[in-house]
């Protein structure tokens, strides 16, 4: 066989050569459970709500009660997620730029949410801020809990771990030499932050964003107790979608758990291709 053969037969196979084997058992496996978690119960979900037609699906999107769960379920978990990007973010430069007495302690309680079943932690919550709570108590006559402002702060609490952990990797990799070089060429801390540092971060703010909003938007165990969960002002979406269960309406559950999965697949979508943009923009690839 010769050399041009060879080569144009190489270059038909399906995979390159790897001193590691089992290609073909990994990737199957890999597509099996990518089918079983995830595509198959997409496809269910979709063939449920198909059962509704058009004009059902439009009519249960269109129900006020739907839009304005579908509205404090996102518009929380948006809030919640930029105000974890911005103070994670602090708490990760102050982890990473700082030693003082304490810190693995507070490198530890980042991870708390992980650890902390979710329905504990919306019962601390409505206990704190209810109008009778120890901080509830002290902001009277302005309410926190059971409304969407209570709902903010617990989705602040389980999506901060998730920028944290997400941006202080990519802080510890920038080297101190960095900035002090942007100091001695005359920039000031703020120059040094928007111009040096927040661009290599970028992708890493995005990606905490994203991953705190997901999290935010299908949360319930934390939510529940202390949203109130009173309809057009404080329900929540994945809250209807019980309700709808317990009704037995299924066709109707589906229905909405299908408008929301659109929506968030959109709004990844976004973030992702700000992601790549940003990635371009500044050279990390």
């Amino acid at each position: 066989m010769t050399a041009s053969a060879t080569v144009s037969t190489a270059g038909w196979r399906l995979k390159q050569p790897s001193i590691i084997p089992g290609f073909g058992l990994t990737l199957g496996f890999s597509l099996a459970y990518l089918s079983l978690i995830i595509l198959i119960p997409i496809a269910g979900l979709l063939w449920r709500t198909a059962e509704l037609g058009w004009s059902g699906f439009f009519a249960i999107f269109s129900d006020e009660r739907t839009i304005r769960a579908l509205y404090v379920s996102f518009g929380t978990a948006f809030i919640a997620a930029v105000i974890n990007v911005v103070f994670g973010t602090l708490l990760a430069w102050v982890l990473t730029r700082y030693r003082f007495p304490g810190r693995r302690l507070i490198d530890a309680m980042v991870d708390l949410p992980f650890a902390l079943p979710t329905a504990v932690a919306g019962i601390a919550f409505a206990s704190l801020y209810a109008p009778n709570g120890w901080i509830g108590s002290l902001f009277m006559p302005f309410r926190i809990a059971f409304t969407p402002i209570g709902i903010v702060i617990a989705l602040i609490f389980i999506g901060l771990p998730f920028v944290v952990r997400t941006v202080q990797p990519i802080m510890e990799e920038i080297d101190k030499e960095v900035e002090e070089a942007a100091a001695t060429l005359g920039a000031n801390r703020f120059q040094t932050i928007f111009n040096v540092l927040l661009p290599g971060l970028t992708p890493a703010l995005l990606t905490g964003f994203a991953l705190a909003f997901a999290r935010g938007v299908g949360e319930y165990g934390s939510v529940i107790f202390i949203a109130g969960n009173i309809p057009y002002v404080s329900e929540i979406a994945p809250l209807l979608i019980v309700i709808r269960l317990e009704e037995f309406n299924y066709a109707g559950a589906t229905a909405i758990a299908t408008i929301m999965l659109l929506i968030s697949f959109a709004m990844l979508l976004v973030i992702n291709l700000i992601q790549a943009w940003s990635r371009r923009r500044y050279g990390n690839v």
